[in-house]
């Protein structure tokens, strides 16, 4: 994948001032995952890093879904959903995490062997406590985490204090104010080591 390739990918998300409040920036990747190319470029950008290092992918409900099956796909390997709590028929662990207003759940089959080797897949790193108990489920369930990635960062939320090391495609920025003073995504940092630590 080239630099162009990804500069292409990247400009197909959709910035929707003001959703879902005044003064955020929503990203919409809907554009990105509509365009062939695009996806196959961010999805090869996601494995990278990773390559021959994961068994199965897990991707977090609900954009997380669309990107780890891909990845997963691509990969050729298996996907492992992450749903919100009471989606799955038979949940083997649960972790609840804060939001900005109140707490959510997530919760996991136990379909993998212990010790299986699992990338965890979401579309975006805010403040990083849904990655968090993503990891926390592998834990719980013994499973390996071999790394982290997301489709983008949202730089200024610091997600990465709270989460640790991920692999990010793209670094995006929270308002419209600090996406003008910033400009596009700057160039991707190195790439992890093998476990997802740089």
């Amino acid at each position: 994948m080239t630099s162009e390739a990804l500069a292409h990918a990247e400009s197909l998300i959709a910035g929707i001032p003001d959703f879902p409040r005044p003064g955020v920036l929503f990203r919409d990747i809907s554009p990105l995952l509509a365009d062939a190319r695009a996806l196959r470029t961010v999805v090869d950008a996601v494995i990278e890093p990773f390559a021959g290092q994961f068994d199965v992918v897990a991707g977090i409900e609900a954009r997380g879904f669309m990107l780890a099956g891909a990845v997963a796909v691509a990969a050729g390997v298996g996907m492992a959903p992450i749903r919100k709590a009471g989606k799955l028929p038979r949940p083997a662990a649960s972790v609840s995490y804060a939001l900005e207003y109140g707490t959510a759940e997530i919760e996991m089959s136990d379909d993998l062997a212990r010790g299986t080797r699992v990338l965890l897949v979401d579309d975006i790193l805010a403040t990083g406590g849904t990655l968090r108990a993503g990891q926390h489920l592998l834990d719980e369930l013994g499973l390996q985490l071999a790394g982290t990635a997301v489709l983008m960062e949202v730089v200024e939320l610091g997600g990465r204090s709270v989460r640790g090391p991920v692999d990010a495609v793209f670094r995006v920025w929270a308002s419209s104010a600090s996406a003008a003073a910033e400009g596009p995504s700057p160039p991707r940092p190195p790439a992890p080591t093998a476990g997802g630590r740089p």
